[in-house]
């Protein structure tokens, strides 16, 4: 068992499979290890046993890849809500130890902003979406009534990558996904896949329309905020044509978030700043997630006091961009 911290750690990217929801998963999607399905599938004595060895002393849930994001069919908003009404009973189960993000329904996005505030009613820290909404990219402004429903709920939703189109996969990967599949995954692929949806959104002009909208990217942001300056660089000449850099949007709404297995790890946060109000509900509050005045990423190692929860997240300070 890992030295216990002088203060609480929660763990904002935990996965689970819920068994209705995970039978609808078809191809390689919907395969995983043996030992890795029993995990996805305990809520229980085995997930909390691992959590205490770990050190962690909240996870806030969410169901894995690839989600309701994929469900097509009429039943998909009765699904989707059963889903996470049985995730609710969870959490309500062992509040002290759990919280959720909820799935959406995104294949009927008027239904999936309703879930969305059903269930922060219900006490869920957000939403996440799992890559592509079938095959869709979700700047799309079909999807548009999820964002702005976010916006006056004042809770995120969380961008967790997948893998990418099939057709993407087959150009790029195909010479060496056989022998390395990951390649297709963590490697790689969802680098690409999760840092395309982000420029997407910002292009789209959905900042714009909705400014206080919250979007929290995971892994580190998928290496964006190494390259923002660069990005940024190369569209200033078509500045004119949006309103929001890339840099301004990651700055002002978006949260980077250091995800980490549920074995210990380290957290940071910017120095300043206060808690966003969607974090505030979390039995212990995450001081990881503030705001401070820096241009850049700039983030410490959070001092481990009684007074400083740790969380494994990077939030980017926010900046007025004339």
């Amino acid at each position: 068992m890992l030295p216990r911290l002088k203060c609480p750690v929660i763990a904002l990217e935990e996965h689970y499979w819920d068994k209705e929801l995970a039978a609808q998963f078809v191809g390689g999607e919907g395969v995983r290890d043996p030992d890795m399905l029993k995990r996805l599938h305990d809520l229980g004595e085995v997930r909390i046993k691992e959590m205490d060895e770990a050190g962690i002393d909240m996870q806030v849930l969410s169901h894995g890849a690839p989600s309701a994001q994929k469900l097509s069919g009429p039943d998909a908003v009765d699904l989707t809500r059963r889903v996470n009404d049985r995730l609710h009973a969870v959490v309500t189960g062992n509040p002290k130890r759990f919280a959720a993000f909820a799935a959406l329904p995104t294949s009927d996005p008027k239904a999936a902003a309703d879930e969305l505030e059903r269930t922060t009613k219900l006490g869920f820290k957000g939403a996440m979406i799992h890559g592509l909404a079938n095959e869709v990219f979700l700047d799309d402004k079909r999807f548009w009534p999820i964002y702005e429903r976010a916006q006056a709920l004042d809770i995120p939703i969380y961008l967790h990558p997948s893998v990418p189109l099939p057709v993407v996969m087959d150009a790029y990967y195909k010479d060496y996904a056989k022998d390395f599949p990951m390649v297709v995954r963590a490697a790689w692929g969802y680098t690409v896949e999760t840092a395309t949806q982000a420029i997407r959104l910002v292009l789209s002009g959905v900042f714009d329309a909705y400014p206080r909208l919250k979007i929290v990217l995971g892994h580190l942001g998928e290496t964006l905020p190494f390259l923002v300056w660069r990005i940024d660089q190369a569209l200033a000449l078509h500045l004119d044509e949006i309103t929001t850099k890339v840099t301004a949007a990651l700055i002002e709404t978006v949260t980077i978030a250091r995800t980490t297995p549920a074995h210990g790890g380290s957290g940071s946060s910017s120095p300043g700043g206060s808690t966003p109000s969607w974090a505030r509900g979390l039995s212990r509050t995450v001081c990881g997630l503030v705001v401070a005045g820096a241009r850049f990423v700039h983030s410490r190692h959070l001092a481990e006091t009684d007074d400083h929860p740790l969380a494994f997240v990077f939030i980017l300070p926010r900046l007025k961009v004339a």
